[in-house]
């Protein structure tokens, strides 16, 4: 070994274990590597940013954003809605919650299409009363394996494909993963409904009950628009979507008077309000599905709900400015352009609309507010912000708008028409300026750390390519499985790049993993695409262990897991990965 393949190694070796033992946070870890191979000379220094400006990189940056407005245009809640019933059998619940997670996995990042999806999740236990933990893994397994169908489903693809294109000249395309991935993804998903869900050790973890401690659910006001589709249908026909999305209906409101117990019967009308009992997530989903508004009369802004607003829960202290007056006469809505949506109170004693309900201390309120002034308005009313949730106000009149802008983005980049970088860019710049995702929140769907720990390590593993320490590594495999046929040796680099993808963040893996395979392919003579793939399919698949994905990390905690639990599902779902892919590289990526 050369002494430069000697530092690099040992800086390698330092980033890897530093990277299993957890103390610090792994972009810092890589970004110090990378500042440390610069200063001994094993990095160019005119070539140790070069990571941040890569394609992968940046795909995985717009991938974030993209998955952030299709989250706002309310096409995720299109989506789930439709499919998604507590009532179901636990099997056909992960059957079909994983299948939804497996599609939208493989067009959006799989980490942010378990983030959208765990919520409804865990919803649909705490409604069917079971913990959530029987069903949080599978979701998570499902989504990590959709991933691997699509280019922009995982970063260890985009990585992969970029490797090809840089090494061999041509990267991958959107659906070249597909035949290898999806026949992976679909035995994965089969297996993880009707038997892994079974080995999951039965824990309560006490997710799903209300996120707020003793924070009861919302008194709020929806109104029926003209022209509805709701226009005649009896207030009794919104039961089984209301119950579907978590709300309870108390009754309607029609020309300032209330209407309970036989006002089900009644038949909607234009301008009628219903009263609901819900959470804010619950409240958002109902308003969504039934095309219904959040109006004050006096704020008729409210009624079009923009980029220009967010929700806020705060908490009324005695003394505050709205503590025994109402949003009516303090002039809440003229005043500073907001909203009460509603109001959570131990007693539940609300007798009056909600803008001329008198505030009492100890009352939480859901204000609709103007983004940029929310704590201002809090600060003028006098309360207390409650801690942040992610509340957001899906805009539903922009679904198909966004939609159609990232199905033509795909539909491009998948037959050559753009590059994806570009293709994701349009959709960002698309999104901003239809206005489905606001410009002050276009930065902080970014997950930095990501950015920063891919930044850091390409320029590593290009220097590792180019030193010659991947062919050694190559060369070390092959002489290690000397005398065994190609198919063998492709299942021996599957199965040590899975179990460095158990132990270590999958995209490191996928960037020393996939010069490895090269180099092992250009050793023996034949196509380097099986190997590829081999370590596409290898670096995603790590299901023994809570830290090999980031997914299985964002389970831990809701589902209330043991670091040993995974294992029990896991290890059979790698053994049935690699027992299906292999053979399915070999066919459709001949040697």
């Amino acid at each position: 070994m050369t002494g430069d393949q000697i530092l690099l190694f040992a800086l390698f070796a330092g980033v890897f274990g530093l990277l299993l033992w957890g103390r610090f946070r792994y972009d810092l870890v890589a970004f110090t590597a990378l500042m440390v191979g610069v200063v001994i000379g094993v990095v160019p220094a005119e070539h140790a940013f070069e990571g941040f400006g890569h394609h992968a990189t940046l795909v995985v940056a717009l991938v974030l954003v993209v998955s952030a407005g299709l989250v706002r245009s309310g096409a995720v809640h299109l989506i789930t809605r439709t499919l998604i019933d507590a009532t179901r059998p636990l099997g056909a619940h992960i059957a079909i919650m994983g299948s939804v997670g497996g599609v939208l996995s493989g067009f959006m990042n799989n980490v942010a299409a378990l983030a959208l999806l765990m919520p409804v999740d865990i919803a649909t236990a705490r409604k069917a009363g079971r913990s959530p933990g029987l069903s949080l893994m599978p979701l998570s397994f499902a989504t990590i394996l959709g991933g691997m169908v699509t280019l922009i489903g995982t970063p260890p693809n985009i990585i992969i494909a970029q490797i090809r294109g840089d090494i061999l000249g041509e990267p991958y395309r959107m659906f070249d993963f597909a035949p290898v991935g999806a026949a992976a993804a679909l035995a994965g998903l089969v297996f993880v409904a009707l038997i892994g869900w079974r080995l999951i050790p039965q824990r309560d973890s006490g997710v799903g009950k209300d996120r707020l401690s003793g924070l009861d659910p919302y008194i709020s006001e929806l109104t029926v628009p003209e022209d509805h589709k709701l226009v005649g249908q009896m207030l009794s026909d919104l039961s089984e979507p209301a119950e579907k999305a978590g709300v309870g209906i108390l009754g309607l409101i029609r020309d300032g008077q209330r209407r309970f117990g036989a006002g089900r019967n009644l038949m909607l009308k234009p301008g009628d309000v219903l009263v609901i009992e819900a959470e804010p997530d619950a409240l958002d989903e109902f308003r969504t599905g039934q095309s219904l508004e959040i109006v004050d009369g006096d704020n008729p802004a409210a009624e079009t709900l923009g980029d220009e607003v967010t929700l806020i829960e705060v908490a009324v202290p005695e003394g505050a400015r709205i503590a025994g007056r109402s949003a009516q006469s303090i002039g809440l809505g003229w005043r500073r352009r907001s909203v009460i949506v509603g109001i959570s109170r131990r007693d539940k004693q609300i007798t009056t609309r909600l803008r001329k309900e008198v505030v009492q201390p100890g009352d939480i309120l859901l204000l609709l507010v103007p983004r940029e002034a929310a704590e201002e308005v809090a600060d003028w009313l006098g309360v207390l912000a409650l801690a942040d949730r992610g509340l957001n106000v899906t805009q539903d009149t922009k679904t198909w708008l966004a939609i159609g802008l990232f199905g033509a983005a795909v539909a491009a980049a998948s037959f050559g028409l753009i590059d994806l970088p570009v293709a994701l860019g349009i959709v960002a710049v698309g999104f901003v300026l239809a206005r489905i995702l606001p410009l002050a929140e276009l930065y902080t769907h970014i997950e930095w750390p990501v950015v920063v720990l891919l930044g850091s390590m390409i320029p590593l593993g290009a220097a590792l390519q180019d030193s010659g320490g991947t062919e050694l590594i190559a060369t070390a495999l092959v002489n290690l499985t000397g005398g065994l046929p190609a198919w063998a040796i492709l299942t021996v680099l599957m199965v040590v790049t899975m179990t460095l993808s158990d132990v270590l963040n999958n995209t490191a893996t996928a960037i020393v993993a996939a010069p490895v395979g090269i180099g092992m392919a250009q050793t023996l003579g034949v196509s380097p695409d099986p190997f590829l793939m081999a370590v596409a399919v290898a670096s995603s698949a790590a299901f023994l262990t809570p830290i090999g994905h980031k997914n299985n990390t964002l389970i831990l905690g809701p589902g209330g897991y043991g670091f040993g639990d995974y294992w029990r599902m896991g290890l059979p779902l790698e053994i049935l990965v690699v027992a299906v892919s292999i053979p399915m590289i070999l066919v459709v990526w001949p040697l």
